[in-house]
């Protein structure tokens, strides 16, 4: 059972390694979208997104429900949009940590962060 949770996890992760795929779905995570819609927010071609949203409806990351001739694309789970601000916060926690490191090592050599443009 272990193995297998930790095969989901790990495919549920590989869905996600893809920067148009997190766009994506921070863009569904804002309410439900069709192709049309996705392309022109992310700028970039439909058959693009398209084939991004095959990856997350395969993985059951997102899925689509018909609406006329369109197909809305929605979120599975609720709790991506939670997953996507955790990450947010580590990405951000990680750049105070650079940038603190940058500042000790300018500090450690005289280096002025001001007066070298930074």
């Amino acid at each position: 059972m272990n193995l297998e949770l930790q095969q989901f996890k790990a495919d549920f992760f590989k869905a996600l390694a893809h920067p148009l795929r997190i766009r994506i779905l921070e863009l569904l995570a804002e309410g439900d979208k069709n192709v049309n819609e996705l392309q022109s927010l992310i700028g970039t071609e439909g058959s693009a997104v398209s084939q991004q949203l095959s990856i997350l409806r395969a993985k059951n990351i997102v899925y689509g429900t018909k609406d006329g001739n369109k197909v809305l694309y929605a979120l599975r789970e609720p709790l991506i949009v939670d997953l996507l601000q955790i990450a947010r916060q580590i990405f951000n926690n990680h750049l105070i940590d650079a940038i603190s490191m940058l500042d000790k090592f300018n500090d450690e050599n005289g280096n002025d962060s001001e007066s070298s443009g930074k």
